[in-house]
């Protein structure tokens, strides 16, 4: 049996010279089979996986000899860390590579539904050439709120000062006192005040038992008449009947989703919405960003198995 698992599409050429190093099984649709996924890892020091590889305690002990878990991506949803950890395997991601790739999708989301350039775009396709429809507005002076000022949000933020908008901050962990809170002129608000405050909300949290569904019909009921939301975090952040629910009340004039509750989506909701933007979880999938995730993982990867030290651990 092999010694490393590839249970995603994960390529490029870390995991190539991986490939040619270690006995290596690569097989991007073995998270969709569950006793194929079983037996595989039975005998495996390492799987390295991207967010739909179920990692649970149930796997886990079929998996005697793994040593390291490798998630290519900054999200451990999909891994049950504290059981791992239990039987010492260790658990490495990568937490920061991706987060200029989600930061920009996010600016592009905002600047898409300012100036309605989908709309303009598909309408203009369509023969038409209807200027006066697709007035913008501009980002200059509106209010931008970052829920969860960790390190996207705060890339999201930097790059909106250069739009000259104004920032305010909701994030329950990050001291107020914090250099860059300063740096950027952030005004750090409770959650109720950031949604009040905001022509733009832009959510960057983590999930977490105390962050599921933090967006639902209270939330989208304090924010702006008229504001956006945009979520490029996890899309069980947000309860997404609620979302619909003040979209096509017009409360929210628009909103932009890169993740959804459950992926893939069933059709109709957002989806149905000609004021929503909807991807497919692609906030990381830029050509550097995923250059970067999997030159980490493979050498974490790498590191576990020859005694050397990873440098990207998941610490509990």
């Amino acid at each position: 049996m092999a010694d490393i698992i590839v249970s995603e599409n994960i390529q490029g050429p870390s995991m190539d010279a991986l490939m040619s190093d270690f006995d290596v099984h690569w097989n991007d649709s073995l998270w969709n089979d569950g006793e194929a996924l079983t037996q595989a890892v039975s005998e495996a020091r390492a799987i390295i996986v991207r967010n739909q590889t179920q990692i649970n305690e149930a796997l886990l002990t079929q998996a005697p000899n793994l040593k390291v878990i490798a998630r290519a991506g900054a999200g451990l949803d999909n891994v049950d860390t504290q059981a791992a950890m239990s039987r010492n395997v260790t658990v490495c991601y990568a937490p920061r590579e991706n987060s200029l790739a989600v930061a920009e999708l996010a600016m592009g989301f905002m600047l898409n539904l300012a100036r309605f350039i989908t709309l303009a775009n598909n309408d203009t396709k369509e023969g038409n050439w209807n200027r006066s429809q697709f007035v913008g507005t501009e980002l200059s002076g509106k209010t931008l709120g970052v829920v969860g000022f960790g390190r996207i949000g705060q890339m999201v933020a930097r790059r909106a000062k250069a739009f000259d908008m104004k920032l305010c901050a909701f994030d329950k962990y990050l001291p107020h006192d914090t250099p860059v809170v300063h740096e950027l002129d952030v005004e750090m608000l409770p959650l109720d005040e950031v949604l009040a405050a905001s022509d733009y909300v832009s959510c960057h949290v983590p999930l977490m038992p105390d962050t599921r569904h933090l967006f639902g019909v209270e939330q989208f009921n304090q924010m702006k008449s008229g504001a956006v939301f945009i979520n490029t975090s996890r899309g069980e952040v947000v309860d997404e009947m609620a979302l619909v629910d003040a979209l096509v009340s017009e409360h929210l004039r628009a909103a932009a989703t890169d993740v959804r509750e459950s992926e893939p989506p069933k059709p109709g909701g957002l989806a149905d919405l000609e004021n929503v933007l909807v991807t497919p979880h692609i906030g990381a999938f830029s050509e550097e960003a995923q250059c970067r995730v999997v030159d980490t993982v493979c050498a974490d990867v790498r590191a576990v198995l020859t005694g050397a030290s990873p440098s990207s651990v998941f610490a509990g």
